[in-house]
């Protein structure tokens, strides 16, 4: 990446400290891309990025390390056994995030559900499957579809194969699901965690209905009760 753009990018995003910047021109002299090109994303944890490699496009999202809500990080991964003993360590959490996300979306593959496949992470870097075709696909509260009953099926579906592997999304809404045309891809799995947490069924719960609410504004009505059933059964 160029200096100009490099400032550009820093001054409008606050993701490229010098750590970053480090990790980012060490996967590059590794080959994994050949520079970033221009962010898909601006969330509260991360931006996204689309980035050029020899065969076409990934996408790179890079979390950030002073301003991450390290205790809601905490709070989603304190359960699972493998990160216990984080508590405390701020960057690490943070590292243990991006690990996280790259093995629940490996996790939700075998599923069977549509997501970025996971290229490869590094510490605060995670490098993903470019979804979309020359533009990244829209987030469906962007774009709504053209058969709302049939998107919503889907959308189901693959919670439920999810919840069957022994995961729950835990943060699923319209900002995370993609409509890529006219199908659903599920990202941001950062904070996905496993059905046997005390708080599966809050999160689960949680994601059915951040989806219900959405579609009834485009016209489709569906019962929460009804549709965490089917999702359970």
């Amino acid at each position: 990446m160029a200096k100009k753009t490099r400032e550009k990018f820093k001054t409008m995003h606050n993701v490229f400290d010098e750590f970053t910047n480090r990790n980012l021109f060490r996967l590059i002299s590794q080959g994994q891309f050949l520079g970033l090109e221009s962010p898909i994303s601006i969330g509260k944890e991360a931006n996204v990025f689309s980035a050029k490699t020899e065969e076409g496009k990934i996408m790179v999202k890079i979390y950030r390390l002073e301003t991450c809500d390290f205790n809601k990080m905490y709070d989603y991964i304190k359960e699972d056994p493998r990160y216990v003993h984080l508590k405390g360590k701020k960057r690490k959490i943070i590292f243990a995030w991006v690990q996280r996300e790259f093995r629940n979306l490996l996790k939700a593959r075998q599923a069977q559900i549509n997501v970025p496949t996971p290229l490869h992470f590094t510490n605060n870097i995670l490098l993903m499957e470019h979804i979309g075709e020359a533009a990244a696909a829209p987030k469906l509260k962007d774009s709504p579809p053209k058969n709302p009953e049939k998107f919503f099926q889907e959308t189901m579906d693959y919670i439920k194969k999810l919840y069957k592997a022994g995961l729950v999304h835990a943060d699923l809404s319209p900002f995370n699901i993609l409509n890529h045309n006219e199908h659903p891809v599920f990202i941001d799995f950062s904070q996905c965690s496993p059905t046997s947490i005390s708080r599966s069924d809050e999160f689960l719960e949680r994601d059915i209905k951040n989806c219900i609410q959405f579609f009834k504004k485009i016209g489709l009505k569906k019962d929460l009760k009804e549709v965490k059933e089917y999702i359970m059964k």
